[in-house]
């Protein structure tokens, strides 16, 4: 049976900031609906966290598979 492969604290990150990015997507688009217009810009900069977290999750899962 094969070693398990220490897992990277990168990981957990970029899933954090991806769950992050989505919640801010969805809660925009709830506003939106509900009629709310000019929203602050932390939440629209926010948005940014999901492709962040994708980008760390797949250079981290990368990195990880070279290593072994």
């Amino acid at each position: 049976m094969a070693s398990p492969s220490p897992r990277s604290a990168a990981l957990p990150v970029s899933m954090a900031l991806f769950a992050l990015g989505l919640i801010a997507i969805v809660s925009i688009f709830a506003l939106y609906a509900t009629g709310h217009e000019n929203l602050p810009l932390w939440l629209n900069l926010a948005t940014l966290l999901t492709p962040l977290g994708l980008i760390i999750g797949v250079v981290s899962t990368i990195a990880s598979s070279r290593r072994s």
